[in-house]
């Protein structure tokens, strides 16, 4: 380490060779965004040989800059997955914008805490005009409040936390989640698109997994609204509690959007708290052309959004909006004097810590709010409309293969099919294992190239390729080149 000076404090850098370290990191992340078209999207090595790469004693003396930069390109690159990759098409991870990754340097450096106002006033007021900016993009309408959060599963544990300790008849914050008279909470989801989230959120809560209600789907896998009225009916009979609605806008698999506005109505008809899922396709909302699909989005007491998804932000950034601020701060207000002093002042400003569950929090609004003004809405509707073109030209190719078979019609950027030969799909059901089989293979084949990243999913119960095209870098020539590694792939394993 160097010697200190009037310059710099002990234990920094100092400020010449923070600079010059500095220069060094930007050529070296320069250098990778370069390369990610061309890259392999996921490491050719096994999980033990990943964790022998990593495998050290602790550090005891002071290590050199230098040395411990060089490990990025030496050790961590070479074992990384790449999400920024054009090809990487799994889960619903989101590519990354550049200026996002300058903002989360910049938000490092000043290392603001926005759990509060007086630790983080930039931080905490630039996170509401953001959250107000994405309100009025998806159409959820202004004023709105809410949160930003470490993704959709906090998004939806914080908005379900709400609806109880704001509907349940007794005080749950102080007493505790079970009803007085023994009857359960219940929340109701779509049987097939209902994200695993909301049971791990019921779970959370401490109402348990089984109060998650799952309602049939129609025959293009959306919520079934009248088996949803006779559910609420059915558990009120027998003594329980319906508590919250949630809707998919845009599910895991086939990208579905609940019928919103049908939902709307169940919920005020009942006092139950409508919640949208949107952490997957909630930012549709910003395309006019897709606009009508999300009819009654403005009618959720809550909408949960990924703008580490479908907004190209760097992880992690998930985000909730409400209708009601008010209802977040009643359910998560806490009082200290070290929070706010023991006399509080008269110019107090929000404080997040009583909106959510955390009190520590990371500035992740800067790089959404910077992100937002590089983009703009039109920017951001070109790169969404790549990806939905990019689905429906993947639906073409599916459509126009003898080999493949079709599940249902691109909504958004989330499309699942079926490789499964005429020969083989005749023979079902003897031949479905074979074809679930058949299908995983070649996922699993496909990743361990190193061409693309795509995991299988369930369609009514078959295992079927998955592809979520949320990357702003990828292009139809990217899905005609993953495309014929799949047939190619699907064609051997056959013969």
């Amino acid at each position: 380490m160097n010697s200190p000076t009037d310059d710099w404090f002990e234990g920094d850098l100092s400020p010449s060779e923070f600079r010059r370290l500095g220069y060094r990191v930007i050529d070296m992340i320069g250098e990778y965004y370069a390369s990610v078209r061309d890259v392999r999207v996921c490491p050719q090595a096994s999980p033990g040989d990943v964790a022998d790469v990593f495998d050290e004693p602790l550090p005891v003396e002071p290590r050199d800059p230098d040395g411990i930069l060089d490990q990025w390109t030496q050790r961590v690159l070479p074992h990384s997955t790449h999400l920024g990759s054009p090809r990487y098409f799994g889960y619903v991870n989101g590519s990354g914008s550049m200026i996002g990754t300058l903002a989360d340097a910049l938000a490092a450096s000043v290392n603001m805490n926005p759990g509060g106002w007086k630790p983080a006033p930039a931080a905490t007021e630039i996170e509401k005009v953001t959250l107000r900016w994405i309100a009025e993009a998806i159409g959820y309408g202004t004023p709105a409040g809410g949160i930003l959060t470490s993704g959709g599963m906090m998004a939806n544990f914080t908005a379900l936390t709400a609806a109880l300790r704001n509907l349940a008849k007794h005080d749950v914050t102080r007493l505790g989640i079970h009803a007085p008279d023994g009857g359960r909470f219940r929340v109701y989801m779509s049987d097939h698109e209902g994200h695993v989230s909301i049971p791990a959120a019921t779970d959370l809560m401490g109402i348990g997994r089984d109060a998650v209600v799952r309602v049939p789907s129609r025959t293009d896998l959306s919520m079934d609204v009248d088996a949803l009225r006779s559910a609420i009916v059915a558990d009120r009979e027998a003594g329980d509690h319906p508590l919250a609605v949630v809707a998919q806008v845009g599910s895991i698999n086939v990208g579905i959007i609940d019928p919103l506005e049908q939902i709307a109505d169940v919920c005020a008809e009942n006092g139950l708290w409508f919640h949208a899922d949107g952490a997957c396709g909630a930012v549709g909302g910003m395309l006019p052309e897709k606009r009508s699909l999300y009819a009654g989005l403005n009618r959720a007491d809550s909408v949960t959004l990924d703008p580490h998804k479908w907004l190209y932000v760097p992880y992690e950034c998930g985000a909730l909006l409400v209708r009601d601020p008010e209802r977040l701060r009643r359910s998560f207000s806490m009082s200290a004097p070290y929070l706010r002093g023991s006399i509080p002042a008269e110019d107090e400003g929000l404080d997040y810590y009583d909106y959510g569950p955390q009190m520590s929090r990371g500035f992740r609004a800067l790089k959404l709010w910077m992100t937002l003004q590089h983009y703009g809405v039109e920017g951001y509707q070109r790169l969404l409309r790549q990806n939905v073109q990019c689905a429906e030209h993947l639906h073409a190719l599916v459509s126009q293969a003898d080999e493949f078979e079709v599940l249902h019609e691109p909504v958004l950027y989330i499309y699942s099919f079926r490789f499964a030969p005429a020969s083989l799909r005749e023979q079902e059901p003897e031949a479905t294992e074979h074809l679930d089989r058949l299908n995983q293979e070649i996922c699993d084949q496909l990743r361990r190239s190193g061409e693309a990243f795509v995991m299988s999913s369930r369609h009514r119960g078959r295992v079927v390729i998955r592809l979520s095209i949320c990357s702003h870098r990828t292009t139809p020539t990217d899905i005609d080149r993953v495309f014929g590694t799949i047939r190619e792939i699907g064609q051997k394993l056959v013969s």
